[in-house]
């Protein structure tokens, strides 16, 4: 898969919310720096284990905003540090941060993570027989753990006292340490720009989701549609 050893996960000096400067810049660079970091939604806080970074508009062709901005991906065009969530396959919701300044169109896609709070919460949200691990393991199980969906698009992760926001640090969690590395590979289970290496992730962390590399459908041929 290509895989690469970057650096350590660093934590913070505490529950601080992390200011609008920390996602002014491109998504690559935001995207391993938010692993070990703490999502929290009501009385739910998520510690980011897997991350995937899209870029800009008309640079990166597995990005939302690669030819311009339409009414679903306006939010991405928008001011850094807030939510994007989107809908996919009809039956789940996906949710990013959004990077770079306005006009921009870039995010960061919150894959994995590791409940640290509010474990009763997105037990109820994920159903009953769920194994702790996976509470949070891939994007659409995160964003119902931390209880997000469309409604939720917009919402300002920066704000102290917001709805929504991302901290330096919360609750010891399984295994994020100092001797812990950051890997990065491609990202998984998207048909273009498949071999960029985007996806970042703790390395040996039980809740990061497997890799998946896109295979095209194929269509049948009219002999063997009977």
């Amino acid at each position: 898969m290509g895989e690469r050893s970057l650096s350590r996960p660093r934590g913070g000096s505490g529950g601080e919310v992390l200011d609008r400067s920390f996602f002014d810049r491109p998504a690559h660079e935001v995207a391993p720096a938010l692993l070990g970091k703490v999502l929290v939604h009501g009385p739910v806080a998520v510690r980011l284990t897997e991350v995937e970074a899209y870029g800009l508009p008309g640079e990166d062709p597995a990005s939302h905003t690669y030819r311009g901005r339409t009414a679903r991906n306006a939010v991405m065009f928008g001011p850094p540090g807030h939510l994007y969530v989107y809908f996919t396959y009809g039956m789940h919701f996906c949710a990013n941060l959004v990077c770079l300044p306005e006009d921009q169109g870039s995010a960061v896609l919150l894959r994995a993570g590791e409940v640290i709070a509010g474990l009763d919460e997105a037990r109820a949200r994920r159903g009953a027989g769920v194994a702790d691990r996976d509470l949070a393991r891939g994007p659409a199980r995160l964003a119902v753990a931390l209880g997000l969906t469309r409604e939720h698009n917009g919402l300002d992760a920066c704000a102290p006292d917001g709805e929504l926001r991302v901290t330096a640090d919360g609750p010891v969690g399984a295994v994020a340490s100092e001797s812990t590395a950051i890997l990065s590979g491609p990202r998984t289970g998207i048909s273009a720009a498949t071999d960029t290496p985007w996806r970042f992730w703790i390395d040996g962390h039980p809740t990061v989701s497997p890799y998946r590399r896109h295979i095209p459908r194929r269509r049948r041929s009219a002999t063997s549609q009977g």
